[in-house]
């Protein structure tokens, strides 16, 4: 079949748009829907009851054979352990997040530290939007080690941790020139959630596939923040990277 010279002109125009895109933008665009996707993915075999094996197949391996209510490891470590998953709680993440807001604030980057608020707002509407949704049970195959009081998928600690650590990671990265401080910064962010979301699951309140799922939908969220930050900047809206001898070329 012929194309009509109309339609080839068309059809050019959109690939030379495209061509014009950067590789970083459409990779900031294609990631968080394929992490999305995932969760999406997971929610579905969580309602199916297909990950029930995996689930408590990882929950039991962190617990003392012929003790379910015992936890592996010394008592320093469980104790470590609480300390972690406290890391993760709506006191501490609101600490967090007025905290580096007012020290972008003193430092002249106020619409930086509106935007983080805002962000990370974004976020906990999210994170309760879908533990309402999917309204899935706490786990009842281990005594809990923490207090529970909302539903179970995603993990709210794991999400929120994500959210407000990976997005404040990422955002303040971007306020930053050197590149060495940007990776300090982001591996920091990523460590914090790692250790909250795995505390979750050691202490008997969350199925893994509950942290899996936050960790997805609150990274998903934090690298869409990361990539308006990115083009709020270029346009002036947001201040820009700080500039500095230091800065990695």
């Amino acid at each position: 079949m012929l194309h009509s010279p109309k339609s080839r002109n068309g059809l050019a125009a959109v690939l030379a748009r495209w061509s014009r895109i950067e590789p970083l933008t459409l990779m900031a665009i294609a990631v968080p829907a394929g992490v999305v996707l995932a969760f999406v993915t997971l929610g579905r075999a969580v309602g199916a009851g297909s990950t029930r094996a995996f689930d408590e197949a990882i929950l039991l391996a962190m617990r003392t054979p012929g003790n379910l209510a015992d936890p592996v490891g010394p008592l320093w470590f469980q104790e470590m352990v609480r300390d972690f998953t406290a890391l993760g709680s709506t006191g501490v993440l609101t600490f967090m997040v007025l905290a580096i807001a007012g020290f972008l604030t003193m430092t002249r980057k106020g619409q930086a530290a509106v935007f983080i608020i805002l962000s990370v707002g974004g976020g906990v509407l999210i994170s309760e939007t879908m533990k309402a949704f999917y309204d899935r049970a706490r786990p009842d195959l281990v005594p809990h080690g923490a207090e529970v009081y909302s539903a179970s998928f995603p993990s709210g600690h794991s999400m929120l941790s994500a959210v407000v650590y990976l997005t404040l990671g990422a955002l303040v990265a971007r306020t930053q020139a050197d590149r060495g401080v940007k990776r300090y910064i982001v591996t920091l962010a990523v460590i914090l959630t790692i250790f909250v979301g795995t505390s979750r699951v050691y202490l008997g309140v969350h199925w893994p596939t509950d942290v899996l799922a936050g960790w997805a939908l609150g990274g998903a969220w934090a690298l869409v923040c990361w990539f308006v930050m990115t083009w709020l900047q270029s346009r002036g809206e947001v201040e820009p990277e700080a500039d500095g001898s230091g800065a990695a070329s």
